[in-house]
């Protein structure tokens, strides 16, 4: 495995590993992403397993001791499973992550203690790069589920969100919710609370310019309009569910 660098947004970095043997053949990528500034950000660990191909690969463009913040979207592996190891690696780190987040897991698992953050809180990392952090409970997944907002360059760190297969490009402008509704019929990972697209569509008031996949290429477009059409997605499997029911 190789960890490959794009730039997908002003100063915001994607760390992208394949892994062919997920779902084959087309495999399933893990991207992390690096917001510059004077206090750098990292949203996603990697997994543990995957810490050495991340660290050398964030090596390549900024000392991985320089890290000031580290965030993901829910407590899973593969969003934090390396936290206490990028801690170890980035003295001067801190975790973050939203209330519920916290109080339910991070407070434990992270080697030091972790900010934590009320939905809408803002960090500002200098050099004109601010991160919003949105709480999503259960969207996807996960009680503590939460996005953030890069407000300098409309980039929405969308975590597990349109998750898709395969192995494209860093950047598309094309179709994400297709991919993204055949990986949740294979995968079965959404929750599938009833207030699932309202959560969804609440991100398209953001209107961002770049949406930032943990699985699947970044999307660079109209992307309030590939919000609320994966937002009407899961209103439909709701109503669905409720008719089932």
């Amino acid at each position: 495995m190789q960890t490959k660098i794009d730039e997908i947004a002003n100063g915001i970095y994607r760390l992208s590993t394949f892994v062919p043997d997920i779902a084959p053949p087309a495999g399933f990528t893990f991207n992390q992403f690096l917001v510059l500034g004077d206090e750098p950000l990292m949203f996603h660990t990697g997994l543990r397993k995957m810490f050495t191909l991340n660290r050398d690969a964030l090596a390549r463009i900024i000392p991985p001791e320089k890290l000031r913040w580290i965030s993901y979207g829910h407590f899973e592996a593969d969003e934090c499973g390396a936290m206490n190891e990028w801690l170890a690696a980035a003295p001067n780190a801190t975790a973050a992550h939203g209330q519920t987040g916290t109080m339910v897991s991070l407070n434990d698992f992270a080697d030091r203690p972790p900010r934590v953050l009320a939905g809408g809180e803002v960090i500002d990392l200098g050099g004109g790069k601010r991160v919003r952090f949105i709480d999503t409970p259960h969207t996807p997944h996960g009680w503590d589920a939460g996005v953030l907002f890069e407000e300098s360059t409309g980039t929405l760190l969308s975590g597990d969100l349109f998750t898709q297969l395969g192995d494209g490009k860093a950047l598309t402008g094309g179709d994400i919710v297709g991919p993204a509704i055949a990986a949740e019929d294979l995968f079965k990972y959404s929750s599938h609370s009833p207030g699932m697209g309202t959560t969804i569509r609440g991100l398209a008031k953001l209107a961002p310019k770049t949406i930032a996949l943990m699985h699947g290429p970044s999307f660079q477009g109209d992307g309030a309009a590939a919000i609320h059409a994966l937002a009407d997605e899961y209103d439909r499997r709701a109503a669905t569910l409720k008719l089932a029911a």
